[in-house]
């Protein structure tokens, strides 16, 4: 039996650290290969030694594919390929195939030059890693080789994130990587056909929240900024270098325009820059109102946000900072979140999801003394905020994708176990769908029903268009034929085509049924009676009384006899072919009704 197993060495009831190894019709892919921002351990990056304890990785895996440049989607890719050891190739888009290395880079900076961990990726690594890697472009069917493919969908998010579709033969698994159904000011929201996929593997971080409405957010957001600036304090906002970032950014430039303030509002450099010339440079990827103006102005050159320097953090006065990474785990945001901590006229706007671990979710969780490196310990005085403004899509966003695609199986990962709980429930529900939620570690088996395509003769199909019914894509349609397989291959034929090509004669096989009935009356007599009786009901049908003295309507014949044992009853034999099946059944059931009494 045929079968799709999906085992997560990542993203399992758990957010961060996102691989996920399918197998699918005899081929294995792995999707995504992050890293676990709350961990600086062996812990940070799954456990490859599931995937096959003997032999080398390129033997087992058919192809890696990754979804977007978010570090806990891409951060292990440099240590799996190259450090543990894949030569094949790795899929994704071009804007994550040109952010991906940056991030990387970044990453290992933080990891080593800054913490000097050692057993990790070297700058060389990344660069060789990076030549593994296959560009796709956006509904454009690769095939990796003779039978598996794959094809890529917008998934809105961040820029050039993707949803990826896996296809051997009729199987098919689509797996969504990060998305957000609802479009944003710098992005468009994610869309996918109804590919009805064997299985869809969705994010569901949001599992159990429906978004406010992003305008009164965006209200909210600024107000806050606004007081906390007139009162002289400072704002931090931790943000990952690319998505949220400009979001905000294009908020809070086109906001200081309209009131004209003048506290200074920074980005940690390096990153940034680099960040607007890939926005100019996939410019396509965009939504349309960017694409739309993008001839006149640019909405990523900004007139107020400049560059920051590491001196300004100790600069007297308001401003606003926005800082890498995002979760307060290591870097620039973390140094000035410690420099201005005490300080309870500045704040600390988070906006977005924190994993487990990190500064960014101790804070959240209301923690207000922390203990940072060399046992130190910072007291919060600072005002936190939380808001959303998260790139997933909530609740509601996840609902309307799996109604979109309409899969035969749903699996949640990138999520926390009682809120994909809640999600699986409300989906098996409204879909009728089997919906999992593996762990870590765990597999899921799916038994699949393989459709085998057959061919059909061009004959069978004119006999059938002549008599006069239009194709309709949405109604199955039967067709009678003989299916022939030659050389492995099916072909469905009519009948007298087969027995030709096949050089057989003709059977009939036809079905014989008894029907007694009380009469007294001689055979043809009644033979008569039961022409008389089908001639007055089957009025569409060429009833005929033959001069042997049986009856037939279409292929059916009748014929009365003598009861062998009783006088006073006869039988009537109703014999027919199987293409008559329908009306044989009508008439014997007719005829065991009795016949209309002679006038």
């Amino acid at each position: 039996m045929p079968e799709i197993r999906v085992t997560p060495l990542g993203a399992g009831q758990d957010v961060g650290r996102s691989c996920i190894l399918v197998s699918i019709a005899g081929k294995n892919v792995m999707l995504d290969c992050g890293m676990h921002m709350g961990f600086s351990d062996d812990r940070r990056f799954p456990d490859f030694s599931y995937i096959t304890r003997s032999g080398r990785l390129t033997d087992f895996l058919d192809c890696v594919i990754i979804s977007h440049f978010h570090l806990d989607h891409c951060g292990a890719l440099p240590y799996f390929s190259e450090m543990v050891g894949y030569d094949g190739p790795i899929y994704m888009t071009q804007p994550t195939q040109a952010i991906c290395p940056i991030l990387l880079e970044d990453y290992r900076k933080i990891a080593v030059d800054k913490k000097g961990e050692a057993n990790f990726f070297t700058s060389q690594m990344i660069k060789d890693c990076m030549k593994k890697v296959v560009a796709v472009h956006l509904h454009q069917t690769v095939q990796v080789d003779d039978e598996l493919e794959i094809k890529a969908y917008y998934a809105g998010h961040v820029l050039g994130a993707a949803m990826f579709q896996i296809k051997v033969g009729s199987e098919s698994v689509v797996y969504t990587g990060d998305y957000n159904m609802t479009p944003d000011r710098h992005l468009g929201a994610a869309w996918i056909d109804k590919c009805r996929p064997s299985l869809l593997i969705t994010e569901s971080t949001y599992a159990t929240t429906i978004r406010d409405s992003k305008r009164c957010r965006e209200r909210d957001f600024l107000k806050k900024v606004h007081e906390t600036v007139e009162r002289g304090g400072k704002v931090l906002i931790p943000v990952f270098a690319l998505g949220r970032a400009q979001e905000l950014c294009i908020l809070l430039e086109t906001f200081w325009e309209r009131m004209d303030l003048k506290a200074p509002i920074y980005f940690s450099t390096g990153l940034t820059e680099k960040a607007n010339h890939y926005y100019k440079l996939f410019i396509p990827w965009t939504n349309q109102k960017i694409r739309k103006t993008f001839v006149q102005r640019n909405m990523f050159e900004f007139k107020h946000i400049k560059a920051f320097d590491r001196a300004f953090a100790d600069s007297p006065g308001p401003m606003v900072v926005f800082a890498t990474p995002g979760m307060l785990h290591a870097g620039q945001s973390l140094q000035i979140f410690r420099k201005w901590a005490g300080n309870e006229k500045n704040m600390v706007i988070m906006p977005g999801y924190c994993v487990q671990g990190t500064v960014g979710h101790k804070i959240l969780s209301g923690q207000r003394k922390l203990e940072m490196e060399g046992r130190q310990v910072l007291e919060v005085k600072m005002q936190v905020e939380y808001m959303s403004f998260s790139a997933h899509a909530d609740a509601k966003g996840i609902m309307q994708l799996v109604g979109q695609a309409e899969p035969e199986n749903v699996l949640l990962v990138h999520g926390e176990a009682k809120k994909m709980e809640f999600l699986k429930q409300k989906i098996e529900q409204e879909f009728r769908v089997n919906c999992y939620m593996p762990a870590n570690g765990e597999t899921v088996t799916l038994p699949t029903s393989p459709s085998i395509p057959v061919g059909i003769s061009l004959g069978l199909l004119k006999r059938e268009m002549a008599q006069g019914l239009l194709p309709d894509a949405k109604k199955p349609r039967l067709l009678h034929g003989t299916l022939i397989m030659k050389d492995s291959n099916f072909r469905l034929v009519s009948s007298e085509q087969a027995l030709k090509e096949l050089g057989l004669a003709e059977h009939q096989l036809r079905f014989t049924c008894r029907v007694h009935l009380h009469d007294t009356r001689k055979e043809q007599e009644m033979a008569m009676r039961v022409y008389n009786h089908l001639k007055s009901v089957l009025k569409d049908h060429c009833v005929q009384h033959l001069p042997d003295g049986s009856v037939t309507v279409e292929s059916i014949l009748v014929q009365a006899a003598a009861h062998s044992e009783d006088p006073g009853t006869k039988v009537l034999l109703v014999s027919w072919t199987y293409q008559d099946e329908e009306l044989g059944s009508y008439l014997t059931s007719l005829l065991k009704k009795g016949l209309p009494q002679a006038s």
